[in-house]
């Protein structure tokens, strides 16, 4: 158990309490938007995340949601959804979806606690970094969909295979 897990690990922490400390030990950018809620700005090699957490007393959940602007052309868009279901598909936690109305590819994941279970920092740690990493792992495939003219096959392989970067 690392310093972070065992510092968090209280049961009498509320969950985004616990989500408020962990912005802090990373120094991420953070707005406390409500007793049940936390938006933060988590930077990432690609581009900035728009983070937030919010718990629900009612279905025993803490749901992360991590945004990002996506704005594809029209004649693109039946390809990115085969993009994204296929980047989906490679995932265990979380799924992308499009938000076309907002004009944002979004990142969801739910940690269920039903039955009085608490949050851990190290839960709370895991699923921040599993919606940057896998939003930083399959970026650069929805950028090469929607604007390289890639297909969802290739535009995935490219990007997971490490292939494609900066320069």
């Amino acid at each position: 158990m690392d310093a972070l897990e065992h510092d968090l690990s209280t049961e009498d922490l509320h969950p985004i309490d616990l989500v408020e400390t962990l912005a802090e030990r990373r120094e991420w950018e953070f707005d406390r938007v409500g007793h049940d809620q936390i938006a933060m700005a988590v930077e990432g090699a690609w581009r900035t995340y728009s983070v937030s957490l919010a718990w629900s007393g009612y279905d025993d959940m803490l749901r992360l949601v991590s945004t990002f602007d996506m704005d594809p052309p029209k004649d693109r868009l039946p390809e990115l959804y085969r993009a994204l279901d296929k980047a989906n598909d490679q995932m265990w936690g979380g799924a992308f979806s499009l938000w076309p109305e907002h004009k944002l590819m979004v990142y969801r994941y739910g940690l269920v606690m039903a039955g009085g279970g608490c949050a851990t920092g190290g839960q709370v740690d895991a699923m921040m970094r599993a919606a940057i990493e896998n939003s930083e792992r399959f970026y650069p495939a929805f950028q090469l969909v929607c604007w390289g003219g890639a297909g969802a096959d290739e535009a995935l392989e490219i990007a997971i295979s490490g292939n494609y970067g900066r320069a």
